[in-house]
């Protein structure tokens, strides 16, 4: 095997690595040989807009992949870096070709030759020329005018608008930004986050003190929209790093390709003099409840393609380490096994509901995130020779699931009143109860809360069990990402402005609606003391789903509903010093556990005040409908060479 050896002067101290406890340190020995001239690798990715035809990588190379930052890096802080790619892909040739007339690339062999198992090595050295945009003029400000904004214009034709309507911050705007700019986290001098929260009355922060990838979302969005990039970009870039480490819980591992769940900055004393930062991330193993996040990753892909879209720097998706971090997520994601659905299989706290809360299985969170993430991976992901079968696969998946979603998850007065007539024990590929529900199970709260003109994408759907519980985000994202017809996103929030009081209250937005009570709660929550009725993930309210809502009502043209929910939001939030959710049945008080300062809560208002005030910005983060999908027909693809298909029955449906 042979390893690049890189040798770099460093003034900056302390100096940085990823946290190695538990967890193989193979990719960071610093001992290594090389005849190699790292000169004369891989050169710059910069300038391409093309992903499309961007490079090619080691075919299917779904390996383990690891970017290695020496003590200078600060992806931005330095005008010329070297960084070290380490991927582990098993009998596929070791070449990486690039564009034939592109003379910014080389070709690098690694001997030992196609057919054998070695690692190939990618190295991609930056040149400090005139090209490179604003990288030595690229800082952080924390409690400045900006969190950097070396890369936020670059090649900006699709990113933020020149000319915004200059207006007067509210006070409330003002002080979230205060805040939100304190929340930052540093790492070797450069933005990479922000915490979960910062309650400096806090004794016991637990793991609020990191930063996440689910809760960075709205944070990283608000920056893109103010203009400031570099947080964001490297963000994405530091979390690539931790992606695939081996030590989880018991030591099991994982299937490689997972995204952890958050991760913190730690400094580590060397000796007397020395000390240096340290990325020690989580993959669930110190979690409660000890679950892996399935949404990171997909989290993960939906901000790389939202970065792309609104600073215009397009070349960070097209870098060999990002297409091969993005390759073994889909990869993860697209692993066959023995589910029959094209839905995710997942188990409880896999996502935003972190706890017991009944939703294993298929949940309409997951699902609707997993459609985005689909989405975008088409939209980013180079197409060669390495990749059309994971591209064939995307776009089968995208069909599957676009169809089971739609056809069997939607609910409204008139689905109701066919399930409420099924028949079961239907044994028939003509079977319209193909999921054996038994009408009993339709609970007595949902026949008289359904309104007459309005519907929703139902919480779950498996085998004998339908969770007709109305889940915010999951339907949210069925909009924004059209997993659901224009008519039944229309439907959504035509439901949620009919059932106000109860989804909206004192405080936007309930997670889930009803919450579950009684013996109910004890069973499928297991007597959680933090899920009662009305608390938290059981019927609590998150202002950050706030800047979904949104996204949601600006793309169905009901700005009406997201401008009065800010405004009602905009009223509490400052007085109640950002709680992380609100408790009771209108949302009226604050949570009885919320933590104080809640950065996401924070950065959903804000995200939701710049996307009011400039919605055209919203159109990049959001999809139309895919009409090339829906020829797309699996059954037609399988070689079972079935004839029937439901499908073709409900096509009059599906392009309403």
């Amino acid at each position: 095997m042979n390893i690049i050896r890189i040798l770099t002067k460093s003034t900056m101290k302390p100096t940085c690595r990823i946290f190695l406890s538990h967890r193989n340190s193979l990719f960071f020995n610093t001992n290594y040989q090389s005849n190699i001239d790292p000169l004369r690798v891989l050169g710059s990715l910069r300038g391409i807009h093309n992903t499309h035809k961007a490079f090619r990588l080691p075919g299917s190379g779904f390996g383990q992949s690891k970017v290695i930052t020496r003590p200078n890096d600060g992806f931005g802080s330095t005008p010329s870096r070297v960084v070290l790619v380490l991927s582990r892909v098993a009998s596929y040739s070791t070449t990486v070709e690039t564009r034939v007339n592109d003379k910014s690339f080389e070709r690098i062999y690694v001997q030992g030759g196609a057919g054998v198992n070695v690692k190939p090595l990618v190295v991609e050295r930056i040149d400090n020329d005139e090209n490179i945009i604003g990288e030595e003029e690229s800082r952080i400000e924390v409690n400045g005018d900006g969190v950097g904004g070396g890369h936020a214009n670059v090649g900006n034709s699709e990113g933020l608008s020149e000319s915004k309507v200059a207006r007067e911050e509210s006070q409330a705007e003002k002080e979230a930004w205060t805040l939100l700019r304190e929340a930052v986290v540093m790492y070797c001098g450069t933005p990479v986050g922000t915490v979960a929260a910062n309650d400096p009355g806090d004794k016991q922060p637990l793991n609020y003190d990191q930063v996440f990838i689910r809760d960075f979302v709205p944070s990283a969005l608000t920056f893109l929209l103010k203009g400031e990039g570099e947080i964001v970009r490297n963000f994405l870039l530091h979390t690539l790093q931790l992606q695939s480490w081996e030590k989880t819980v018991d030591c099991y591992s994982p299937g490689q390709g997972l995204m952890p769940a958050s991760f913190k900055v730690r400094t580590v004393a060397l000796d007397e003099n020395k000390y240096e930062e340290v990325l020690d991330p989580d993959f669930g193993e110190s979690a409660i409840g000890r679950v892996a996040p399935v949404d990171s990753g997909l989290w993960w892909i939906i901000l790389l393609r939202a970065y792309g879209k609104l600073t215009g720097d397009y070349a960070l998706q097209e870098r060999v380490d990002v297409q091969t971090g993005l390759k073994m997520i889909l990869n993860l994601c697209l692993t066959d096994g023995f589910d029959m659905f094209p839905s995710l299989l997942v188990t409880d706290g896999s996502c935003m509901i972190d706890r017991r809360m009944g939703i294993h299985g298929h949940p309409l969170e997951i699902q609707a995130l997993f459609y985005s993430a689909l989405r975008c991976s088409r939209e980013m992901l180079a197409v060669n020779d390495g990749s059309n079968n994971l591209v064939r696969a995307i776009n089968n998946r995208l069909s599957a699931l676009s169809f089971h979603i739609r056809e069997y998850y939607w609910v409204d007065m008139k689905k109701i009143n066919e399930i409420y007539r099924y028949k079961t024990e239907e044994y028939s590929m003509d079977a319209i109860n193909k999921f054996n529900i038994y009408p009993e199970q339709i609970p007595s709260w949902l026949m008289d809360w359904i309104p007459e003109k309005g519907g929703y994408m139902m919480g779950n759907l498996q085998p004998a069990h339908m969770d007709f519980r109305f889940f915010t985000l999951g339907n949210l994202w069925s909009i924004v990402s059209s997993l659901g017809t224009p008519k039944q996103n229309t439907a959504i929030l035509n439901l949620i402005e009919a059932k106000w009081d109860d989804i909206v209250g004192h405080m936007p937005l309930k997670i889930g609606y009803p919450a579950v009570e009684n013996e109910e709660w004890r069973i499928i929550t297991g007597s959680d003391p933090k899920n009662t009725p009305w608390s938290y993930h059981n019927g609590g309210s998150w202002p950050t789903l706030l800047w979904q809502f949104t996204l949601a009502c600006i793309k169905m043209g009901r700005l009406e509903l997201a401008q009065k929910a800010v405004a009602l939001a905009e009223k509490r939030l400052p007085l109640d010093r950002w709680p992380e959710y609100y408790d009771t049945r209108t949302g009226k008080f604050i949570g009885k556990q919320a933590r104080l300062y809640q950065t996401w809560t924070i950065a959903g208002f804000l995200a939701s005040k710049m996307l009011l005030e400039n919605p055209e910005m919203a159109s990049l983060l959001f999809w139309e409908e895919d009409y090339e999908l829906l020829e797309i027909c699996v059954c037609a693809l399988s070689k079972s060479g079935r004839k029937k298909c439901s499908r073709f029955a409900a096509k009059s449906q599906i392009l309403v």
